[in-house]
């Protein structure tokens, strides 16, 4: 007995040591030091040890992207490019980074987490934010007729020079061509207003693309901006947003199993989380939000998935303040430039936020639409893909084209769709809309709370400016609070509604998202337009509570118009119990 002891001793003690190799862990770093070279070498001790766990003890840990991983990444809806990644998770499997609590602060253009190829990945308990956020934001302290001045902190450092305003860091980072010292800079190109009490943006806006509107210096902080039509309220604040989508927080490309469990982004300068070409993504308890004293939160999106499958589920989280939609889910079109042969065409990626995007593979099962109506008349099997640049692809097809394919249709993978659950979520504040959905697996939204500067949900896709894949199959909205939803009617009208990009002489005929039931919700809105669809098939509309409400003005120009709750053409099967 007394062996059998010694060696269940010796056996826990070794299993022990053994659990204690595969957690590595991190301290604190003192006095705001840079942390990245500390991080950078305990990803590597992880890759080397195969460690499953990386811990930081709680505390505020800087990062500079001097010493940080560098790596191009093409990003789909995203800007492409030479990036640094603090966290550069590319090829790891089984890994946990869990911050317990943690405040990580970035300075200048450091993107956090790359998951790339990864599997069976999960970050938990940190936020993060930057020193110099890539928006700026001032105070209105006057107003007149096409002009304002916004007076600005030192969180925001700027120059004025020939008339023309340019955000900068605090820091010299480099030296111009004529040998002289350069901050880093911060390019905006547009404004938004945002209402200082409701802190959110005011109704009736879209952004003033003015990147090179005129402006003089008043005094040390305080810039008056001449514009055609620019107004503001004095006291309301003007966001800046960032001219590019250059630094989101979290990239997923090509992997799978990947979670996010109570992280905090205060602002990144681009998306929140952008996964593309991945499986399984959960996101539990993720918060976007605005950092105390300021107004924005990140730049663009605070969810994106693209050509994703399996499953994504967003459940617990808060989405606010971002200048873009809380998610957008839809697939990528190419278009067809060139037909080779009766197996063979040429292919083009249209947008410039989608150059390098790749996923005409070998056996990847495509359908072939009609750009103007958006109908898919054929579907077959990439036999063969020669990238020729991030632009241009040749695909060699494993069955002989349809006599309808044409050269300006579009081309689309039709071989895998996420399923999507949004679950006791809230998204509010932002600019834009909250929900953009487009895959055409299984979606099932509920008991959320939506309210939206435009309309909370949305069924887009078209082939001639985003060119993002969409068409719903299986859509379920359910028990969810619409309060006083697109108030600023930037995108057309609806709480609900469809903004598919089909020609109106080809509406009829297409019935491009299908499967639609939308129950037991409470609207509270001050429009009476709920639904605002068109191209719909099989659709019911029941058991839902509309409150009428006077929080917002129904602007102007709709005051005449013939509103209704339920405003559907050109649709089929449409089932309405009010």
């Amino acid at each position: 007995m007394t062996k059998l002891i010694s060696t269940l001793v010796a056996f826990l003690f070794i299993s022990n040591a053994i659990a204690q190799q595969k957690t590595i862990y991190i301290k604190e770093c003192p006095n705001g030091e840079d942390a990245t070279p500390i991080v950078v070498a305990a990803i590597k001790e992880c890759k080397t040890k195969k460690a499953t766990k990386l811990v930081f003890a709680k505390g505020t840990y800087n990062f500079l992207p001097d010493l940080a991983f560098e790596r191009y990444v093409s990003v789909s809806n995203n800007d492409e490019g030479l990036k640094r990644f603090l966290f550069d998770l590319t090829g790891f499997e089984n890994l946990e980074i869990d911050g317990q609590g943690s405040a990580f602060i970035f300075d200048g253009y450091i993107c956090p987490f790359l998951m790339n190829s990864s599997s069976q990945i999960t970050v938990r308990n940190l936020s993060i934010d930057y020193k110099r956020t890539f928006s700026s934001e001032g105070i209105i302290t006057a107003a007149y007729k096409d002009s304002i001045d916004v007076a600005f902190s030192s969180a925001y450092p700027y120059m004025v020079s020939n008339n023309k305003l340019m955000f900068t860091g605090e820091k010299f980072v480099t030296k111009d061509n004529a040998g002289q010292p350069k901050k880093e800079f911060y390019p905006f190109w547009h404004m938004l207003e945002f209402d200082a009490s409701k802190r959110e943006p005011m109704p009736g806006l879209e952004f003033l693309p003015v990147q090179n509107i005129v402006v003089k210096e008043l005094k040390p902080g305080v810039v008056r901006f001449f514009y055609p039509r620019l107004t503001g309220t004095v006291g309301n604040t003007m966001l800046f947003n960032a001219e590019n989508r250059q630094v989101s927080a979290f990239t997923i490309s090509d992997s799978k199993d990947i979670n996010l469990k109570s992280v905090t982004i205060y602002h990144a300068g681009g998306m929140g989380v952008i996964g593309q070409r991945s499986n399984n993504i959960m996101l539990d308890s993720v918060k976007v939000i605005a950092a105390p004293g300021r107004m924005g939160s990140v730049c663009a999106d605070a969810t994106h998935f693209v050509n994703c499958g399996g499953q994504i589920t967003m459940q617990n989280c808060v989405f606010e303040s971002m200048m873009d939609d809380a998610t957008n889910i839809h697939g990528i079109y190419v278009k067809i430039v060139k037909i080779i042969s009766p197996t063979e065409v040429l292919v083009k990626l249209i947008h410039y936020m989608q150059y390098g995007f790749d996923f005409l593979v070998p056996k990847e099962k495509i359908e072939i639409v009609e750009a103007q109506s958006l109908n898919t008349y054929m579907e077959c099997t990439v036999k063969k893909s020669e990238r020729i640049n991030k632009e241009f692809t040749q695909i060699t097809l494993s069955e002989p084209l349809s006599d309808k394919v044409k050269v300006g249709d579009v081309i689309a993978s039709a071989q895998q769709y996420p399923d999507v659950l949004i679950k006791n979520c809230t998204m509010q504040k932002n600019r834009g809309r909250s929900l953009l959905l487009g895959s055409r697996g299984k979606i099932i939204l509920e008991n959320n709370y939506f309210h939206s500067h435009c309309a909370s949900v949305v069924f887009e896709g078209d082939g001639r400016f985003w060119f993002e894949q969409a068409g719903v199959r299986d859509v379920t909205i359910r028990n969810n609070m619409f309060e006083n939803c697109n108030y600023s009617f930037m995108f057309g009208l609806g709480v609900i509604r469809v903004g598919s990009g089909i020609e109106e002489d080809r509406k009829e005929d297409s019935r491009y998202n299908r499967n639609i039931l939308i129950e037991n919700n409470t609207f509270r809105v001050f429009n009476p337009c709920v639904l605002s669809m068109y191209s719909v098939d099989n659709l019911t509309y029941r058991n839902n509570k509309i409150e009428k409400t006077t929080d917002y003005p129904l602007l102007e120009w709709f005051q005449k118009m013939d509103l209704k709750e339920v405003m559907i053409t050109n649709s089929s099967n449409i089932n309405i119990q009010k």
